[in-house]
């Protein structure tokens, strides 16, 4: 991630959250409340004692597995949230286009925390934090790729010759059919495995979100790069099963003071380079 990226993002998560500390005493009332409701136990929690958060970890450099361990700027979020909670941070693996529905019927996780962009249909089915990340769009093909360029890609990519290889349930998917309705998509549950298939002749591009992207090209995928970015805009947040607004309020309340004292800037930077 560039750093006016960077730059850009972080100054409009610090209106956002600035916004969502108007309300005064209604505001101040329920971010006590909140406090109160963690430390009797009253958040509906799978596990008492602890937090438990649904996440797809293949996903850098929000979360991801390395020798076992869960990394990233989610992975850090969630444990720094939890620590605000009083509560242990425990992380359950599912793919991520199943993430919304476990939240939506409950029992296996309490929170899913896997870079998921607020979207209207998203938020038909849980509710969301307040964000804390805003992250774009981006396309990718083979370096040597003659036929797609970034002068041609908007073009080129909306044809039926052309496959698009995604991540099932992603904004990426609804991005390429929106803007490419001509060509064919390839969905994977991991997103590694949509890179994996442009490599490997698969598919001609594979469209996501711009950081990870990035991250990706960066590191296994060398052989790639970007042909098109679109400023999307989109609005990373932690979602709750709608029938459990105490636990919501708690989590707004522990980002509220994350964001105040500079944790999530400092994670940010840590982890986005």
């Amino acid at each position: 991630m560039t750093r006016r990226n960077f730059l850009t993002a972080a100054g409009a998560l610090a209106g956002t959250f600035a916004l969502a500390g108007c309300g005064g005493g209604q505001a101040e009332q329920a971010a006590d409340d909140a406090t109160e409701e963690a430390a009797d136990g009253d958040l509906g929690l799978v596990t008492e004692g602890s937090i438990t958060f649904a996440v797809s970890p293949d996903y850098p450099p929000f979360e991801n597995l390395v020798d076992g361990e869960y990394v990233g700027l989610d992975m850090d979020l969630g444990r720094a949230v939890a620590e605000q909670l009083g509560l242990e941070c425990v992380y359950t693996n599912i793919d991520f286009d199943g993430i919304v529905p476990a939240i939506v019927a409950g029992g296996q996780a309490d929170a899913g925390l896997s870079g998921i962009s607020i979207t209207p249909d998203r938020e038909d089915e849980v509710n969301f934090t307040t964000p804390y990340y805003i992250d774009n769009q981006a396309v990718a093909v083979l370096a040597d790729n003659a036929d797609v360029t970034e002068d041609n890609a908007a073009e080129v990519l909306n044809s039926a010759e052309m496959t698009i290889a995604v991540q099932s349930g992603s904004t990426g998917a609804d991005f390429a059919a929106e803007n490419f309705p001509n060509a064919e998509q390839l969905a994977f549950p991991q997103f590694t495995d949509a890179f994996a298939a442009v490599s490997a002749g698969q598919a001609n591009a594979v469209c996501g979100n711009l950081a990870v992207v990035e991250q990706m090209l960066a590191g296994a995928y060398t052989d790639q790069h970007v042909v098109l970015t679109s400023a999307t805009g989109e609005e990373y947040a932690i979602c709750v099963n709608k029938d459990n607004e105490a636990l919501l309020a708690a989590i707004n309340e522990a980002l509220a003071t994350l964001q105040e004292d500079g944790t999530i800037d400092e994670l940010i930077a840590a982890n986005m380079g």
